[in-house]
């Protein structure tokens, strides 16, 4: 049970929280704009790009993409709170004896990891189409619940 529940919590943790935004920039080019919590690193911030990309070319009613740039940003910062002084003290005889101890305060992380994606969506029969990636071959065999729920994490 304790193996479960530390399973899970580490779960949640990398898991984290990430979304993307998309901007349709023309009839058949869109920014995506994905932000992905500290834990889940630079990787997973491109991972939630590339699959809002993904989602958003078939939402847009287009089969495949192309990725034209990309461009990413740490805006990830780790800040020390204050920490304390612990100090015991004895009186032996004549002599006082004391030892003081440094407690420092907790680590805070905050923060995103940052993707922007521009694209260029396709449908069957454009010039351009067949080396273009296939959206829902990207999403893998759960694509229609996928394009359903949205991503919610960078897993």
């Amino acid at each position: 049970m304790k193996l479960l529940v530390a399973a899970l919590g580490c779960a949640v943790l990398v898991g984290g929280c990430a979304g993307a935004t998309a901007t349709r920039t023309s009839q058949n080019t869109m920014t995506i704009d994905a932000g992905a919590a500290p834990s889940c690193g630079a990787l997973g911030a491109a991972k939630v790009a590339a699959k809002s990309a993904a989602i958003e070319t078939i939402k847009a009613g287009y089969d495949r993409y192309i990725i034209g740039s990309a461009a990413s940003q740490n805006n990830v910062s780790v800040s020390q709170m204050p920490g304390s002084v612990q100090t015991r003290g004895a009186i032996i005889g004549n002599t006082y004896r004391s030892t003081s101890t440094y407690v420092p305060g907790p680590t805070i992380v905050s923060g995103t990891h940052d993707r922007q994606l521009e694209i260029m969506m396709f449908r069957e029969g454009e010039p351009g189409y067949e080396n273009a990636l296939d959206a829902r071959e990207a999403l893998g065999p759960e694509w229609p619940e996928i394009v359903k729920n949205g991503i919610k994490t960078c897993l």
